[in-house]
């Protein structure tokens, strides 16, 4: 930790702790989502796709695009500013790790999946068992969704760890 000063701590815990907040606002937006939504449009499809019926229906893709990619600037802003920070910047980097995995997940998996049901919804032609396509996108979103819950709570510990050398 050469050349850390209180300075350096402080603007490191401030980042730390934005991209905790900005974390657990997506929590609370994904677990909306997941406890009030998902339940509405995976009932029953296709009939139940009809939430996303075009010109009223649902769209939360420039939300979670807007709401990601904020949240991955802080996060990538905190490793910057902890990086002098041995510790630290090693738990950030493996919870890092862990979150990029999560979003290929989505964009390889989630994102394709609902785009299609979306489509669906609009009068595209479907030929596979739906209800068990969008059962199986909601039990594979609460496994997701658990698992960035567990990443937020992770970096609450690293902050733990910067206040601990700001004080001590």
């Amino acid at each position: 930790m050469a050349n850390v000063n209180m300075e350096y701590l402080s603007r490191a815990e401030g980042w730390l702790l934005v991209t905790i907040l900005a974390y657990f606002l997506l929590n609370g937006a994904q677990l909306f989502e997941t406890a009030v939504l998902v339940p509405k449009w995976t009932a029953a499809p296709p009939q139940s796709f009809q939430y996303f019926k075009k010109p009223y229906g649902a769209d939360l893709k420039t939300f979670w695009i807007i709401a990601h990619s904020l949240h991955e600037l802080t996060f990538i802003l905190a490793v910057v500013f902890c990086w002098k920070i041995d510790p630290v910047r090693n738990g950030l980097l493996v919870l890092f790790a862990v979150h990029v995995a999560l979003r290929v997940w989505t964009l390889a998996y989630f994102a394709p999946n609902i785009i299609e049901f979306q489509a669906i919804a609009n009068g595209k032609p479907f030929s596979t068992d739906l209800v068990s396509r969008a059962q199986q996108w909601r039990t594979l979103n609460y496994i997701r969704v658990g698992v960035f819950i567990a990443l937020s709570i992770g970096l609450v510990p690293l902050l733990a760890k910067l206040a601990g050398l700001k004080n001590g």
